[in-house]
């Protein structure tokens, strides 16, 4: 009965699948609460009742890798070299105003609020640990990923470098002696200890986890090759532009088993949440944090799109709808970007060419809701301590955020090594970020939530900014195609075009050749 259905027909993209996830997400939540009362689960029945939604996360993680590779080849393989560079120029500024924007907003209110000073760090249960990072090294290892040595090793692990420290242990000089052992002394209070310097060395290592920066970037320079090699590459085209389509359809399969994996993703995570106290005492930190997100993305981003554009931001948000909620449950960008292609080619309607080349480096690089969460972080840390940031301090925050939220992977919860690096930068106590561990799981919903937003928003702007450039590539594909006249010159100037007119149409000799133009004659 079935085998006479298309896919197309069989799963249909309409928005009665956003309604099943809303339903499922608020079944969830009451799901989740009614469990965790009544249910008094252990900690490996909570593991397996959250199964559904891990096999959901799986899915989605899957399909990131072939997604990012063959839109971002056939995005720029479709672009003309002048053109591509030109698009993405205009992304990547618009990340960067945004990202500042984000954290000038997130400095403005924590200083307004002050969430921290009614508060102490001791009053506040500590929660994990903290991640060692090195603000250089985190810096170096992001653009060693770039030029990743293994393209497939790119696909399933990053490069990171970590520091261990250097033991000095008693070895040979060049004169052939052992140096003998110093005689050990105890050390009296009122004696002064001397400063030693602790040597170190750099040893690379890899972690788990798509290399997407690297990929992207081989992908960038593989797409504009192929570009470039005209009928020759068109082979290669032609294969990652039909890769693409096929992993589009599996994405709409997955569709289908999004709401179930959704209602137990937030049943699993409520579950799982021992200290609902914690909320009551960083509620003014998230209420701050929640605002700002709320701001920059209900009225930032879509003032930028209104000016720009000069249509209705909120249809265009309604329009990308799924990939929101979508963002909200799963808390990652990356793994959202499936969803993000569907709704913004397909409910939004923005060029192929734009969200091919313009959504994978957005799902890496701009990161508003990061930013921001950072910025707020930072000084709520300060207020804690009782420290007062001069203007050089906020600055510093606000560069560093920036920075270190565009190094940030679009996966769950990497905020929080960034988050070291800019507590680093000012000298605030990194430890302290077990503070906010806590709640982090929580915000990082909805700051991926702005991330996304902003990645969409991106590709409405980029496309008006770029209209005349892809305009004129159409005309000129077009002409290439169509214009009889394309290759008259040539032909006028070779004698042995006159020889080639080999049949006679009433009074006009017609060339071979010029079976186009001699269509049209006729037709007149």
């Amino acid at each position: 009965m079935l085998a006479g259905l298309h896919l197309e027909n069989l799963l249909p993209y309409s928005s009665w699948i956003l309604n099943l996830i809303l339903y499922f997400s608020h079944l969830g939540i009451g799901l989740g609460v009614a469990v965790r009362e009544y249910g008094k689960l252990s900690n490996l029945d909570k593991f397996y009742f959250s199964f559904p939604g891990e096999v959901l996360m799986r899915m989605l993680k899957l399909i990131i890798l072939p997604l990012i590779i063959s839109s971002m080849i056939t995005g720029v393989a479709a672009l003309d070299s002048n053109v591509s560079g030109k698009i993405g120029l205009r992304a990547v500024v618009y990340y960067f105003c945004t990202t500042v924007i984000a954290v000038i907003l997130g400095i403005v209110l924590v200083v307004t609020i002050k969430p921290g000073v009614s508060q102490k760090a001791d009053e506040i249960d500590r929660m994990g640990s903290t991640p060692e990072v090195s603000t250089v090294d985190a810096m170096l290892d992001l653009i060693r990923n770039m030029f990743p040595e293994n393209l497939v090793q790119a696909c399933f692990q990053q490069y990171k470098t970590k520091r261990e420290t250097v033991i000095i242990t008693n070895e040979v000089d060049k004169n052939g002696t052992i140096p003998t052992e110093e005689p050990i002394t105890m050390v009296m209070p009122t004696e002064t200890l001397e400063n030693k310097t602790t040597e170190y060395k750099i040893v690379g290592m890899y972690s788990d986890g798509i290399n997407v920066l690297g990929l992207i970037v081989f992908c960038l320079v593989f797409g504009l090759v192929i570009g470039k090699m005209g009928e020759k590459g068109q082979v290669l085209v032609d294969f990652f532009n039909a890769l693409n389509d096929a992993t589009m359809k599996i994405v709409q399969i997955i569709m289908w088993y999004m709401p179930l994996g959704i209602l137990f993703l937030i049943a699993g995570k409520i579950i799982e949440v021992e200290d609902w106290e914690i909320f009551r005492k960083l509620g003014l930190y998230m209420a701050t944090v929640l605002s700002g997100l709320a701001i920059h993305s209900v009225v930032i981003l879509p003032l930028i799109y209104l000016i720009i554009v000069r249509k209705n931001p909120f249809r265009f948000a309604i329009g990308m709808a799924q990939a929101l909620l979508t963002a909200l449950m799963i808390s990652s960008s990356s793994a959202t970007l499936p969803v993000t292609f569907r709704c913004a080619e397909e409910k939004n309607h923005v060029d192929k060419r734009i969200t091919r080349f313009v959504l994978p480096v957005g799902a890496t690089i701009n990161m508003d809701g990061t930013a921001l969460y950072e910025a707020v972080a930072a000084v709520f840390i300060a207020q804690l301590n009782d420290l007062e940031l001069d203007i050089g301090q906020i600055v510093t925050i606000s560069v560093t955020a920036t920075a270190a939220s565009i190094g940030a992977a679009g996966v769950p919860q990497a905020g929080l090594v960034t988050m070291v690096i800019v507590l680093s930068a000012v000298g605030l106590p990194a430890e302290d970020v077990t503070l906010i561990i806590a709640v982090d799981w929580l915000l990082d919903r909805f700051r991926t939530m702005v991330n996304v937003l902003g990645d969409a928003f991106g590709t409405g702007i980029v496309e008006k900014l770029s209209k005349k450039e892809l305009e004129q590539m159409d005309v000129t594909s077009e002409v290439n195609i169509v214009n009889p006249f394309a290759l008259e010159t040539t032909m006028l100037d070779s004698e042995e075009t006159e020889t080639k007119k080999s049949y006679v149409n009433g009074a006009f000799a017609i060339d071979k050749s010029d079976t186009v133009s001699f269509t049209q004659t006729s037709q007149f």
